[in-house]
């Protein structure tokens, strides 16, 4: 019987085939749509989520339904002796929550990480723990690792339209039209468990050039010691963005030089579904492997 598994969900940006690569499970977030259930990259990709939310189709967001949860967890655990599973961040969602209620049930044979990442942060938190498993730790190990260093990153995201901030009630009508006509683009930050307003820029140059500062910033303050070895990743997410991702990314290459290659990667549905298509952020996680 194998030693130890890695399991996610697609909030890390992860694939269900690029799971498959990795040797790794993938649970597929939910979403109602219109009343319809649907699965993150199992019965909805990427392009047809954008198409039913540019039809302001009613769209809302859900957690893994424990049933499945548990399924997954006992087939696995039918080949491997233990679990590390990675779930989107306690603050964003309930469904970390839920999975560390479950896993008492498993007498040790599950360890819930609670480390407070999301999409390309998450991917990395993913990457850290098959590395560790490679190394020969335990998932409880494991766990004790990844939630010692989850304030070791950063994410910076421009919202591009202010329409979904509107929608889901994180600003008012008067102040979405005002923005709109002043063409402000708003930068959020996620340190750790909360998703806060970080900044109001006029125009995507400017955002830009806020969340690179804001970086270097954190390079400056709180990741000094792994900066100056140039032991962090960087990466770029977007929502259906693709082309201005990748001149985002050659930016940040020219003002990170020395740091290990910039991954670009979509942003997870359920953070698209609240700010909308045209988004851009810069997202960097320290090196602990």
């Amino acid at each position: 019987m194998k030693k130890t598994a890695v399991i996610t969900d697609s909030n890390s940006g992860l694939t269900q085939a690029q799971g498959e690569k990795l040797g790794i499970k993938i649970v597929p977030m939910p979403f109602y749509i219109d009343g319809e259930l649907f699965f993150e990259d199992i019965s909805l990709n990427q392009e047809e989520f954008y198409k039913k939310l540019e039809t302001d189709a009613d769209i809302s967001t859900s957690q893994p339904a424990p049933g499945d949860l548990i399924e997954l967890w006992d087939k696995v655990l039918e080949e491997y002796e233990e679990i590390v599973y990675i779930p989107m961040s306690s603050g964003l969602s309930s469904s970390c929550s839920t999975a560390l209620a479950l896993s008492d049930d498993y007498n040790g044979k599950v360890c819930v990480v609670n480390n407070q990442r999301i999409s390309v942060t998450q991917r990395q938190a993913v990457l850290d723990a098959l590395e560790l498993v490679k190394q020969g730790k335990t998932a409880k190990e494991i766990k004790e690792i990844l939630e010692d260093n989850k304030f070791e990153s950063s994410i910076y995201i421009m919202v591009d339209t202010l329409k979904y901030l509107k929608k889901g009630g994180r600003i008012t009508p008067a102040a979405a039209a005002i923005g709109t006509v002043l063409n402000l683009k708003p930068v959020l930050q996620i340190q750790g468990d909360k998703l806060d307003a970080f900044a109001k820029c006029r125009g995507q140059k400017q955002a830009k050039k806020v969340m690179i500062n804001a970086m270097k910033s954190d390079f400056e303050k709180r990741f000094k010691d792994a900066a100056d070895k140039k032991e962090i990743y960087i990466s770029v997410a977007h929502t259906a963005n693709d082309e201005e991702a990748k001149l985002f990314a050659e930016e940040i290459k020219e003002a990170f030089e020395g740091f290990p290659e910039i991954y670009i990667d979509s942003l997870s549905l359920s953070v698209s579904c609240h700010i909308g298509p045209g988004s851009l952020a810069i997202a960097c996680s320290v090196k602990i492997v």
